[in-house]
């Protein structure tokens, strides 16, 4: 079986960004779910992930809204909490409709100055009553202005601890970037992986949580490009070697849309660390010029890797069911 861990609800009907239009024009509102029928779900599928799965080759997405789409930024935890319930719902509808083929990864309620804690429930509801095995979580619902405390202070602790005691991992994933700076897909994206990295060297967040799982998208941002720098920050921190350090607990996607970057980050990180990713549909949907191949049909640049079948096994299923250790199919 071939998993893609990283897949967004990028083709969702029209109804839920209305609704969601609705929210961001009085923040305060609180607008009437969007009325979504099973056929609408599947024809937004079938022309689209279905349709792309089929074509190459994958066999299961792991499912969740889409990323930019998360908006933690707009309203307040009220507004943030009614928006992730309508879209983790809708996610949960199309696993049930394709059981086979997608299983869901939640959205949460996150929202600028207020504690993680306030994400907890909706995790148990995803992952309880839904059958989700995993969520995205956002290192900075501000959108840019990076205003919380980094993932290692104790400000998220109690939200690790419910990740512990459910055994999922977390995607560490921002949303939109409201700084002008910052591009979404190109910019703040990929800061926000290589940001995170960074935090996570500057700690001993794993000696305190030694089974908490994190996966870093976009092939891991920066990381395995500036494997070398890393790895010096670390000893000159006086911090262990970063195999020991954070190896254990996270690892990086195949969200990286050419054949070399592939070839690096099979080099740099250990193929036990790497789950397999397209994103499609996603922040990059053209056709490379170079290859006339789609940018995000990442299956093709592992397939052409030198590495053995039992090592591009790992990367393809192995790893991810290590990490989602909930993942039944």
């Amino acid at each position: 079986m071939i998993i893609d861990c990283h897949g967004h609800y990028t083709t969702a009907p029209k109804a839920l960004e209305a609704y969601r239009q609705q929210q961001i024009a009085d923040p305060s509102s609180r607008p009437a779910t969007p009325s979504i029928s099973d056929d609408q779900i599947r024809e937004s599928l079938e022309g689209a992930q279905l349709k792309l799965q089929r074509e190459r080759g994958t066999d299961l997405t792991i499912f969740s809204p889409r990323a930019a789409g998360m908006g933690h930024h707009i309203g307040d935890g009220n507004t943030s909490l009614a928006w992730t319930q309508v879209c983790n719902d809708l996610i949960h509808r199309c696993c049930s409709l394709y059981p086979d083929k997608f299983v869901g990864v939640c959205q949460l309620p996150q929202t600028p100055g207020v504690p993680p804690t306030n994400s907890i429930a909706e995790l148990e509801r995803c992952v309880k009553e839904l059958g989700f095995i995993g969520c995205n979580l956002n290192p900075d619902p501000s959108g840019g202005w990076w205003k919380d405390p980094p993932l290692t202070d104790k400000w998220w602790f109690p939200f690790y601890e419910k990740m512990v005691e459910l055994d999922v991992p977390a995607m560490i994933h921002v949303s939109a970037s409201c700084n002008p700076n910052f591009h979404t897909t190109g910019g703040h994206y990929i800061n926000g992986d290589t940001t995170a990295f960074m935090q996570l060297i500057t700690s001993d967040l794993f000696a305190t949580f030694p089974t908490l799982k994190f996966i870093i998208p976009h092939g891991g941002g920066a990381v395995p490009y500036h494997w070398g720098r890393y790895r010096g920050i670390a000893q000159d921190l006086k911090r262990p070697l970063l195999k020991d350090h954070l190896l254990k607990n996270v690892c990086f996607d195949t969200c990286v849309y050419h054949q070399p970057g592939i070839d690096l980050l099979t080099k740099v990180i250990p193929v036990d660390n790497i789950l397999f990713a397209s994103e499609m549909v996603g922040a990059v949907r053209g056709v490379d010029p170079e290859t006339g191949h789609y940018y995000d049909d990442t299956k093709r640049y592992v397939d052409a890797l030198t590495l053995g079948a039992a090592d591009k096994q790992k990367i393809f299923e192995g790893n991810a069911r290590r990490v989602f250790s909930r993942l039944r199919i």
